[in-house]
């Protein structure tokens, strides 16, 4: 089977390459499945470079999440058929077939198109789970930067959606006009001045009581400045710099409160009721058109380094999918 790999870390454009490699079998437990689409995420382009939390052995694999059609069970499996569509993945699903516990996949329902259902489980479950573990409610306000990014626009969708009042930072004034045309609103560009009185305007005085932090360096303070006592800054990534500046007097005086979030293993940990319960409204929110997956371009497996160039453009909408 074909898949694309890469011998050695580096920018995706310059070291991703297909090579054909043995189709897997499940073993028990698992699924073989025929890979549809794969999106390409943030976190798959920093493994690439070899800057993530995760370090493949080389020469190493490629993708992360992933629609397939089921084409054989593992010993054990009962729960899935073989020819459904399922959601979800492994590490190394940018190849023709891939191997994966049937645990971790989601049946897919018809009225889903592949597009959207290939992008279901990673960006929108961390979304969600963000959400579900500020244990916000109805009328709340937190504020969010890199609100242009997929998993920012996702939280922007689904907290509308949960009643949450949701503001989106943007480094840039033309990122408001883009989201705006979204139907996302409450967006707020930091190269204005007085931005911050602009935040203050939409809450009405209200309290921000949570951040979503995914930029760092000075990005990570700006968004601290506004928040209010006792609130809790969750750092989802850190696009710009690995350093969070934090002034130590909101810390210490504002009583914040920063803590990391790490969509893998939150995943691993949840228990399955509550991961169930999420990913049907996850799938609810989607079919209702309240949560949206746009796609930017689609590329097959020998374009993955234009492909991943076109996944780092800036003012994207939209992922960058691959297909065999």
């Amino acid at each position: 089977m074909r898949a694309v790999v890469h011998e050695t870390f580096g920018e995706p454009a310059d070291v991703l390459t297909v090579a054909e490699r043995p189709v897997p079998q499940p073993g028990p437990g698992q699924v073989l499945v025929r890979t549809v689409l794969s999106p390409i995420h943030n976190h798959d382009l920093w493994t690439i470079r070899g800057t993530y939390g995760f370090k493949p052995e080389l020469p190493a694999a490629s993708g992360t999440e992933a629609l397939g059609v089921v084409e054989a069970l593992g010993e054990g499996v009962d729960r899935l058929q073989v020819g459904q569509r399922v959601a979800g993945g492994t590490f190394g699903v940018w190849a023709e077939y891939y191997v994966a516990d049937a645990a971790g996949l989601v049946p897919v329902p018809d009225a889903m198109p592949d597009e959207a259902a290939s992008q279901l489980v990673s960006m929108p479950f961390s979304a969600i789970s963000l959400l579900h573990s500020l244990d916000l409610h109805d009328g709340d306000w937190i504020i969010q930067n890199a609100a242009n990014g997929a998993v920012g626009r996702m939280v922007a969708q689904l907290g509308k959606a949960r009643g949450i009042n949701v503001i989106g930072l943007v480094r840039r004034a033309e990122g408001v006009e883009e989201l705006r045309e979204q139907g996302i609103d409450r967006i707020v560009a930091t190269d204005s001045e007085g931005w911050q009185d602009q935040v203050r305007e939409l809450t009405g005085g209200a309290p921000i009581v949570a951040g979503v932090e995914s930029v760092g360096g000075k990005a990570a303070g700006d968004i601290a400045s506004v928040m209010g006592e006792n609130g809790t800054l969750v750092v989802f990534g850190a696009m710009a710099s690995p350093t969070l500046e934090i002034p130590s007097g909101k810390v210490i005086f504002g009583q914040l409160t920063v803590k990391g979030f790490w969509g893998a293993v939150v995943s691993k940990t949840m228990p399955a009721e509550l991961k169930g319960q999420l990913f049907g409204e996850l799938i609810t929110r989607v079919l209702d058109g309240s949560l949206t997956l746009p796609v930017s371009e689609t590329f097959v497996f020998e374009d993955a380094r234009a492909a991943a160039r076109a996944s780092d453009t800036a003012g994207r909408v939209g992922k960058v999918l691959l297909r065999p």
